[in-house]
């Protein structure tokens, strides 16, 4: 066993191959932003398929616990490093393989250890510029108007470089959400003073949706309905955290450029048509690929769902609001997904549902209304920014009941200890 992964009681165990796969596995897992929950059902569905049905697994924000059965020595496996999108696809994949008997510990124990060192597809300032795109196919969505446009694109630049700057020096990453807002806010208000745009709030939001906590904030709320109260509550605090630095960073520019607070008020110059929102949607999307590199082979059908969700999400936002159009959005994804994922050599879900879930949270527009609350509009913005955002979290645990459908007429999965990966490990072959 690795030294990282110390006895929590008892004397010190010897080294489990088993054991060591669900740490590592796990540790990639939760590395790669998967809720607690679903780290820790994925790995005891997996426990039971490899031969240790009585596994015991306990997962937090940055580790886990593991033991093979109740009088075993329990290990933990802190979490080093975050995959990106694609690895955590690959990882996903890899656990899939297991579970169906498809692959045998050392050879998946090999497999991720080549995840894990797999080069990135294309160089990090590329998947940095994913932000200009994003910016300017969300602000397609909240302020469709030539002046409020560029101006998101530009913002975006300026984002795409304060984040290449905090990837070289990571002791300025906790100053990106504070930076960001204030330049970001700078830029669109100045505008506006000049005269030259209209309704900068929802274009400094759009400009910054690629770095908002939407998603962090509803995986929060998601794993504390779920019961896993420890890791959802710090999610939502460093979510809440982050959420207020960039609110001071607008509120910090609103008073250096002499802005009066009725400034950032949420105000739509113009709707969007339907067509103008398909081509936002075209656009962010593109952004949202090149941002986490996802693999070639799951972007047809992750453009399939996304265009689904967004559909069903405008649709009854437009008739039932912004909480309700969060929840119907998040569970068409999953529905869609797993559709998709039935089909014969379709991707998992996770993979054409999370890319989904991140354009379904800016989507809300709950942020907007969070960000007046720094303004002085009261309490009504508070109950929108807080009904949106449970409402995309109720949609994705709903969501992840779907996903558990089994695919019909699907042949039944070898017995517990009979695959090729549970003959290894109870035979040690």
């Amino acid at each position: 066993m690795s030294s990282k992964s110390p006895s929590v009681r008892g004397d010190e165990a010897p080294p489990d191959p088993l054991r060591r796969l669900l740490l590592e596995l796990g540790e990639a897992l939760l590395g790669g932003g998967l809720p607690v929950h679903d780290v820790e059902e994925e790995l005891r569905g997996l426990g039971r398929a490899l031969g240790a049905p009585d596994v015991r697994v306990a997962a937090l924000t940055n580790g886990l616990f593991v033991a093979l059965d109740p009088t075993e020595a329990t290990r933990f496996q802190p979490v080093d490093a975050a995959l990106r999108f694609e690895q955590t696809a690959d990882v996903l994949h890899l656990v899939h393989r297991l579970r169906s008997g498809e692959l045998d510990g050392p050879r998946a124990l090999a497999e991720l250890d080549g995840i894990r060192r797999a080069p990135a597809r294309w160089p990090a300032w590329v998947a940095d510029l994913g932000a200009l795109p994003v910016g300017v196919g969300v602000c397609l969505f909240l302020q469709p108007v030539t002046a409020n446009v560029l101006a998101a694109g530009a913002g975006s630049l300026i984002v795409a470089g304060l984040t290449m700057l905090a990837r070289r020096l990571p002791r300025l990453r906790p100053l990106l959400p504070v930076t960001a807002g204030f330049l970001v806010a700078l830029l669109v208000l100045s505008l506006t003073r000049a005269g030259l745009l209209d309704g900068p709030l929802r274009t400094i939001v759009a400009t910054l949706a690629i770095l908002l906590p939407g998603g962090l904030l509803v995986t929060g709320l998601s794993e504390v309905a779920a019961g896993a109260a420890s890791a959802g509550t710090a999610r939502l605090v460093s979510g809440a955290v982050q959420l207020a630095l960039f609110l001071a960073g607008v509120a910090a520019a609103t008073t250096a450029i002499g802005m009066p607070a009725r400034a950032l008020a949420n105000v739509q110059v113009s709707e969007p048509s339907w067509w103008v929102i398909g081509i936002g949607l075209a656009i962010a999307v593109a952004g949202v690929v090149v941002n986490v590199a996802t693999p070639p082979s799951a972007i047809p059908w992750i453009v399939a769902v996304i265009a689904v969700s967004v559909t069903v999400q405008v649709a009854v936002g437009q008739v039932h609001g912004a909480a309700i159009g969060g929840l119907a959005g998040a569970v068409s994804a999953a529905v869609a997904a797993t559709v998709v994922h039935w089909l014969p050599g379709g991707p998992l879900w996770q993979v054409l549902y999370l890319p989904a879930f991140w354009i379904v949270v800016p989507g809300s527009f709950g942020l907007l209304n969070t960000a007046q609350i720094e303004v002085g509009n009261g309490a009504q913005s508070v109950l929108a920014a807080v009904s949106a955002v449970f409402g995309v979290s109720i949609g994705t645990l709903i969501g992840s009941v779907i996903s558990r459908i089994p695919r019909p007429h699907a042949r039944r999965p070898p017995a517990a200890g009979l695959t090729g990966a549970g003959r290894y490990w109870a035979t040690g072959e």
